[in-house]
């Protein structure tokens, strides 16, 4: 985090964000300040109605009107009673209303980002921000704010009620204020940027423990426990030094607040005691006085409380209005969105057919943090039912092409065709409801078998959901499980074995019966008896679909229409893997070289193409 974003200013830019989350609860915060502010009249009425007991009746000896008191009493108290149940009610509903929206929000505008935003962001980061943040968020606002509210009424109505007991008096107490606003301002600044790094420090003990889990099995099996446990013992170690520098700022400015609270209370009774001996004020008015001093001081903690805490949340509010204003690097125009939908309101009814023709037209490329083109000037015309293999080595940018054609990154310049229209010219839910996409790390969603193939088609049957299962052999991982293809494949699928997975969504992708077809590194995954039948039955499937592969082992690809050669980003050659073997440039050595590693010694083979 940068100094000068650690020591901003408190800003309401941030909190405008969040505004639409709570305006819905219009009526809700109403009735919780409102039960608050009479809350506040009740306990600054209870005191005149004590002055009253004092004056009435304590000093004068009788008992007369005693009934009528009681009853004022016990309605104000009832009254109090009535608005606390309303006011906890009310609170409690707004925060887990409110709490849920958040979450949502950002949930929805997860989903609406481009993949460059999950590329550069970590997961841990981002779940602090939606779990950690929206509930502290949430929290503050339905307690915190409203005790706020409730404690400067409370405060500016036992002023009110002392100024007009004794004006002289009150503004002993009144002469107060200006102290508590200076250490108020004084203060805020300082824990800002405290409570900033408290949060940024959170954030990394919240990935620490998301790359903990995750990699659980790596670190195991590199015996990585030791190093992973120091360096998420010195993060927890950063963020428990900020908590307490921060508890120690807040430590000091709640106390300074009360001994000016207490300052008051004894000024209140020094001087007023003196002005009950010369007459000039009654007994009970004095016992009011010192119960509205005493609960100043009370509240004036309470409200310093509040302040520090809404202050403090600044950096939580930050937090997560960025993440509800991150915007997508990918977007569709607000005329194809009226026309076609977006991601969450599709308007399938103006979706046009796919036939599957592909066509980059001079495209260049280059990713956003810079560097040197990916593509320059590039062109292909990919017939549909053709297939493109794209080799090359690791990092060799293998996967730009295929990322331009399903329109995750967007040309730099040039246009990228689909059926001859450019692909901006429809939506993104469009293009990618044609798109099966089988990724070399396959991700399956917590549920069943059977729901994780249904993805690929929502609206499938059962049998058309075995039968894509079938064509490429998914079905032999449900018939070794007792449920079958109801059989639970548990959290990302770790249940499965990763060949396992890679078959359920190679049938994932079938079910969806897409008209483009990509293939990441699909069966590097899986052993050589499951590569050979998904072999079979994807030169099956991708009959009359386009069809992009990325693979490292080269003899899955012999069959493709036409093969590229990436190397450093650049197309270095192109063409059938014949013409590539002829031509016994960098396609001869990746082959050869590749060929050569599988053979053992003993067991030579024929090099054929």
């Amino acid at each position: 985090m940068s100094e000068q974003k650690r020591r901003a200013d408190f800003s309401l830019a941030p909190w405008k964000r969040l505004l639409p989350f709570y305006r819905r609860y219009r009526g809700l915060i109403a009735i919780v300040l409102v039960s608050n502010v009479l809350i506040a009249a009740g306990d600054f009425l209870l005191p005149l109605l004590q002055a009253e007991a004092v004056d009435a009746f304590i000093m004068t000896g009788t008992l007369a009107g005693l009934g009528a008191y009681v009853a004022r009493y016990l309605a104000v108290v009832a009254m109090e009673l009535a608005a606390l149940v309303v006011n906890f009610l009310g609170a409690m509903r707004l925060e887990m209303c409110a709490g849920r929206d958040m979450k949502e929000g950002c949930f929805v505008n997860l989903q609406r980002l481009s993949l460059d935003y999950y590329n550069v962001t970590s997961a841990g980061h981002t779940l602090s921000r939606v779990m950690s943040d929206t509930n502290r968020i949430a929290s503050n606002c339905a307690w915190a704010i409203p005790d706020g509210a409730w404690s400067l009424a409370y405060i500016l109505g036992v002023y009110a009620v002392m100024f007009r007991l004794s004006p002289s008096l009150a503004l002993t107490l009144a002469a107060l204020a200006p102290l508590v606003a200076a250490l108020t301002f004084y203060f805020q600044r300082r824990l800002i940027a405290l409570n900033r790094d408290v949060r940024a420090q959170h954030s990394k003990i919240t990935s620490g423990y998301n790359e903990g889990i995750m990699g659980a099995k790596t670190s195991k099996t590199m015996a990585l426990e030791e190093r992973l446990s120091s360096e998420f013992s010195e993060t927890t170690a950063r963020a428990a030094r900020a908590g307490i520098l921060h508890g120690r700022m807040r430590a000091i400015y709640v106390p300074l607040v009360v001994f000016c609270g207490a300052l008051g209370a004894s000024a209140t009774l020094l001087r007023g005691g003196r002005m009950v001996l010369l007459g000039a004020l009654s007994l009970g008015t004095l016992s009011a006085f010192m119960t509205y001093a005493l609960s100043l001081f009370q509240n004036f903690r309470q409200l310093a409380s509040d302040i520090s805490l809404i202050i403090s949340m600044q950096a939580n509010v930050e937090r997560v209005a960025e993440l509800l204003t991150e915007t997508p690097t990918v977007r569709d125009t607000p005329e194809i969105e009226a026309k076609y939908g977006d991601s969450l309101n599709p308007k399938r009814e103006n979706w046009e057919p796919m036939h599957g023709d592909v066509e980059f037209d001079d495209v260049s490329f280059h990713y956003v943090e810079g560097g040197e083109e990916v593509l320059s000037h590039f062109n292909l015309k990919v017939p549909q039912g053709d297939t493109v293999a794209i080799v090359g080595e690791t990092g060799a940018g293998k996967s730009t092409l295929v990322n331009l054609v399903c329109r995750f990154f967007e040309p730099t310049a040039g246009r990228v065709l689909i059926d001859g229209r450019d692909v901006r010219e429809r939506s993104q839910l469009w293009l990618h409801s044609h798109i099966g996409y089988v990724l070399q790390e396959p991700h399956l969603f917590s549920g069943s078998i059977r729901e994780n193939i249904r993805y690929g088609r929502p609206d499938a049957t059962d049998e058309e959901v075995e039968e894509a299962a079938r064509a490429v052999s998914a079905d032999r991982v449900a018939a070794k499980l007792p449920d079958g293809y109801d059989a639970d494949v548990g959290e990302c699928g770790d249940k499965l074995s990763t060949g396992e997975k890679q078959l359920i969504s190679f049938a994932r992708a079938v079910l969806a019966k897409p008209r483009i077809f990509v293939l990441d590194e699909a069966t590097s995954s899986v052993d050589t008896e499951t590569e050979q039948a998904i072999q079979r039955a994807t030169r099956t499937l991708m009959q009359g679909t386009t069809s992009f592969v990325i693979a490292h082992r080269l003899s899955t690809i012999r069959q493709a229409d036409v093969i590229l050669v990436i190397d450093h980003g650049k197309i270095v050659e192109r063409g059938t893997h014949e013409e590539l073997l002829a031509l016994g440039g960098a396609y001869y050595e990746l082959y050869t070289t590749q060929l050569s590693r599988q053979e053992r010694p003993g067991q030579a083979r024929e090099r054929r193409p």
